[in-house]
């Protein structure tokens, strides 16, 4: 399995509203992300996604997070959405977003949960909440899953430690609070953009 984006980076921009979407997402992108997502526990979801891959979806791959019910990804696949998240392993939500041929990275922790989404067809792996486990966890896990699946850390990752997770044999990672929090200006999102992309960089050469 490949990841479809140039930087396996998921920007994860929880708490945004559509009046800043487009701006927020913009920094990123500029910053080097191409690969996006809007939680569904964000304030109306329903206008910033198909606002967001109106204006980005030739650059980036966008989509969405906790995504819980396979009806959700019905409406995502309506407005344009091409990657799916979720916070656990809900084996009829993966199934749907392969159906539409979306990207689906599902959350899991244990090699059960891992192999249960494999087998639904997922493309990639988000192991939540990274922070919990440690990269130490993850290095034991990658050790049984099939070496081409892309696992991304996800809870607790920042510019200083993103190597750690590389090191253990993460492709990449998702980043919450400390790439946006809501309402945090434009400027501070670039700038832990660049931050991100800079210790990526760093931590593959």
């Amino acid at each position: 399995m490949q990841w479809q984006t140039n930087l396996p980076l998921i920007a994860i921009l929880r708490g945004i509203t559509p009046d800043e979407a487009l701006a927020q997402v913009g920094a990123v992108i500029d910053a080097g992300f191409d690969a996006v997502e809007v939680p569904l526990n964000s304030p109306q979801w329903e206008k910033s996604i198909p606002a967001i891959v109106e204006a980005f979806g030739d650059k980036a791959l966008i989509g969405a997070g906790t995504v819980l019910q396979p009806e959700q990804v019905d409406s995502l696949a309506k407005m344009g959405c091409k990657l799916i998240v979720t916070p656990n392993t809900q084996v009829e939500v993966i199934r749907r977003a392969v159906d539409y041929g979306m990207t689906v990275c599902p959350g899991c922790a244990t090699a059960t949960e891992a192999f249960n989404a494999l087998d639904a067809g997922a493309q990639a792996l988000k192991i939540f909440p990274s922070s919990a486990f440690g990269p130490d966890y993850i290095k034991a896990l990658k050790a049984v899953l099939p070496p081409d699946v892309p696992v991304f850390a996800v809870g607790g990752v920042t510019p200083e430690n993103l190597a750690l997770w590389i090191k253990a044999g993460c492709a990449g990672a998702g980043l919450g609070s400390d790439l946006y929090r809501a309402g945090q200006s434009v400027e501070r999102t670039a700038q832990q953009a660049t931050a991100f992309v800079n210790a990526y960089q760093e931590a593959v050469q």
